[in-house]
């Protein structure tokens, strides 16, 4: 891969269970107490649940694309016969239980979500999505589904990040997924009309029942509207 283009740290050996953060600012005493804030709550965490996977890189938004590949890498070395694997960000709302109505049978080759076409990348360096020319030539993007939350089967994961090793990396992760499938000649599915939804909707119930992912909800809405979402006894029309 080239990484030239993206955010880069000095590479540290790694000591579990002493977990550390990407990007906290520095290297003085700033840094160090917030790591000493974060360390014990990371560890509880990891107690708790175990869904904490660390890697050698700053976390940054323009090392999403990295971001996303240590996923499909943890993927394919520990769930390679998942059915389906899920890229989600912290700031949708998600509805599983329709997601799980729409992916059934199990499918192969299939990646859907809110999807992008005849979109091309930023030249503009004020922008924060810019991509240089030189990491990316063409003016065009293939079809992609957009960041904040898609989903593809198993077997096309272990392909993306498989065929992620050979192209050059962009920092415009969505983007840079669409580019490996084009690489792979596998084309995005549709989903059902606004099941992915990129722009933020006020709570109903009723109607994020028939929807997949809903965009800019953070974690205090959800904490809020998801109790009520999932114990709410009234029945939809």
């Amino acid at each position: 891969m080239n990484w030239a283009e993206l955010d880069s740290a000095p590479r540290t050996p790694r000591a579990p269970p002493r977990p550390q953060t990407g990007q906290t600012g520095g290297t003085g005493g700033p840094r160090q107490r917030l790591l000493a804030e974060l360390r014990p709550v990371l560890q509880e965490e990891d107690a708790l649940h175990g869904d904490l996977l660390q890697q050698d890189f700053l976390d940054t938004y323009n090392n999403l694309t990295l971001k996303t590949l240590m996923g499909l890498e943890w993927v394919s070395r520990f769930c390679p016969n998942a059915s389906y694997v899920m890229k989600a960000d912290h700031d949708v709302f998600l509805n599983l239980e329709y997601l799980a109505g729409l992916l059934r049978p199990p499918r192969s080759d299939f990646l859907t979500g809110y999807v992008y076409r005849w979109t091309g990348p930023l030249r503009n360096r004020a922008y924060k999505w810019f991509v240089p020319r030189e990491v990316y030539p063409n003016d065009t993007y293939p079809p992609y589904c957009g960041g904040p939350a898609y989903v593809l089967s198993g077997d096309l994961a272990l392909r993306v990040f498989g065929v992620a090793q050979t192209l050059p990396v962009i920092n415009m992760e969505d983007a840079f997924v669409g580019i490996c499938l084009h690489a792979l000649g596998v084309a995005v599915t549709d989903p059902p009309p606004g099941a992915f939804t990129m722009y933020r909707l006020d709570y109903d119930r009723c109607r994020f029942s028939r929807l997949v992912m809903v965009h800019h909800y953070g974690p205090q809405e959800l904490l809020r509207v998801w109790p009520h979402f999932r114990n709410a006894s009234d029945k939809c029309p």
